[in-house]
């Protein structure tokens, strides 16, 4: 009787330290997700301003090409507009945050 009131104290004793290691393994598990998804979100920025940088150029380019066409009025419709954008999104954005 002793013998197997020891076995099942031995038993109980594993069991709670593999159900320890198991909740470590799971901590590690969930921990690895979380900083996979977070490189993904840092991916995905890092895509989009490389995109925006790409269409900045595109556009700086084409913006040169009207200057040297000599097109005045136009020049300062565009300024205008990329200026009028650029203070809303500021205020927006010190609005917001």
């Amino acid at each position: 009787m002793s013998e197997a009131y020891e076995r099942e104290r031995q038993n109980n004793a594993r069991l709670e330290e593999l159900s320890a290691k198991v909740s470590s393994l799971r901590g590690v598990t969930v921990d690895i997700y979380d900083n996979a998804r977070a490189q993904d979100i840092i991916d995905n920025t890092s895509d989009t301003f490389s995109s925006m940088s790409t269409q900045l150029k595109g556009s700086a380019g084409r913006l040169g090409r009207m200057a040297a066409a000599g097109n005045k009025v136009a020049i300062f419709k565009l300024s205008g507009i990329v200026i009028g954008l650029f203070l809303v999104l500021y205020y927006l954005a010190k609005w917001i945050f």
